[in-house]
């Protein structure tokens, strides 16, 4: 097995253990046992568990954005870039629910709270992901489309709906199809133009 190989299978078992039992609840031991690879080898590709985690966020977090600049131009309408990137962003959790169950574990624990704390702040030149919305809402209020609020605000008015929306799909409260999407992306958009 390459040593590449090695390193996406312990990433492959954090996901899955985690979205499943929570940070708690996958251990080292329990994420190489998942792997199928000796406990020691977890460090041979990671310092510790927190880089792990780390690195696993930062790897979703290339994937999510890889999946909305597929089909972006910075040629659209500000109003079609937006809804294309909340209709790319629900399409990717409601497609990936392990992904999106990680992503909402790391965001709520400490690990993600001093991450986007930094990140919202302006405190990390690394924003990945993240530069797409920030770079939006940035234009957004200089073209006076959207509504003059700190980033952070912005933020939870675009996508804490679609977390939500995402979650409640994923547990099967609600069934979302194309049109519901479109219908849920026009709600967002209503939410932050002026």
């Amino acid at each position: 097995m390459a040593k590449d190989d090695k390193r996406e299978l312990l990433l492959q078992a954090t996901l899955e253990l985690v979205a499943t039992h929570g940070f708690h609840g996958a251990p080292c031991a329990a994420i190489a046992e998942q792997a199928g690879v000796a406990a020691g080898t977890i460090y041979r590709y990671f310092e510790n568990k927190d880089v792990l985690i780390n690195e696993l966020y930062l790897s979703l977090e290339n994937r999510i954005n890889t999946a909305l600049l597929e089909g972006y131009s910075e040629e659209m309408p500000f109003r079609e870039r937006f809804l294309h990137v909340v209709r790319g962003l629900l399409k990717f959790f409601i497609a990936a629910p392990l992904e999106f169950k990680y992503i909402e574990q790391f965001h709520y624990s400490p690990y993600g709270v001093a991450f986007r704390r930094d990140r919202m702040l302006g405190q990390t030149e690394s924003e990945s992901c993240c530069c797409i919305y920030s770079e939006l809402f940035r234009q957004g209020v200089a073209q006076q489309v959207i509504k003059d609020l700190p980033r952070v605000v912005l933020f939870d008015l675009a996508f804490g709906p679609i977390i939500s929306v995402a979650r409640n799909h994923i547990l099967g409260f609600i069934q979302l199809d194309d049109d519901l999407i479109e219908q849920i992306a026009e709600a967002s958009w209503d939410s932050l133009k002026r």
